[in-house]
């Protein structure tokens, strides 16, 4: 594998410690002299990229403290040069081209092996870019006609839209089934469904989704 250069200097942003630790140790694998950083969310963030001069951040998009489209922004405006690598458990194929768009250079899914983290730690230091193949057959299949999979959010009923877009604003099942006058068990089976179709397990990452596809 090509080596990485010499004495590159990375943030590391995760609100997981073990997530953090261990992309760490793939880093220093793969370069021992890098210099590293590592915060827990987006306001620490901000900061190393004021203070410092970073080749490569890795973000994880769901942080305490931010978004991850107002933290591109920002690293555009301060460190335009700054590479940007997106680190996510969520569905690449639903979310990868979406963050490539918001103007991240590579989207890398947290179930990757260390054999293609490693491969994408080093496109992302040499070129400033990394997609998997499913990435790139998306951008490929959008390029010659357009989206040709109807995407896991549009799949949803007008049902579940609505109930989805309820648990977005933090209504609670009780209420929602109240509102809904529908019992409390079949709005839980709703949102169970919801959570299945999405590919989520979080109701941040329901709000994340609904916001990426109203963007």
């Amino acid at each position: 594998m090509k080596a990485l250069k010499l004495n590159v200097r990375i943030v590391v942003a995760d609100d997981h410690g073990i997530v953090r630790m261990g992309l760490i140790q793939t880093v220093k694998r793969l370069k021992p002299e890098a210099v590293i950083f590592e915060v827990e969310d987006y306001k620490s963030l901000y900061k190393v990229i004021l203070n410092e001069e970073l080749d490569l951040a890795i973000m994880d998009v769901n942080m305490p403290n931010g978004t991850v489209q107002e933290a591109i922004d920002y690293i555009k405006i301060h460190q335009p040069d700054l590479k940007i690598l997106i680190f996510s458990s969520q569905d690449e194929e639903l979310y990868g081209m979406r963050y490539l768009k918001m103007g991240a250079g590579g989207y890398l899914s947290k179930q990757s092996s260390t054999e293609v983290i490693e491969t994408a730690l080093t496109a992302m230091l040499s070129t400033g870019r990394y997609a998997s193949n499913d990435v790139k057959e998306a951008i490929f299949l959008e390029s010659i006609n357009g989206s040709t999979k109807k995407t896991a959010l549009e799949s949803l009923s007008d049902r579940e839209l609505q109930i989805a877009n309820k648990l977005a604003e933090g209504i609670p099942l009780k209420e929602l089934s109240n509102h809904l006058n529908l019992h409390q068990s079949t709005v839980s089976t709703y949102k169970n469904r919801l959570f299945e179709k999405l590919k989520i397990r979080s109701i941040p990452e329901l709000v994340e989704i609904l916001r990426l596809y109203n963007h």
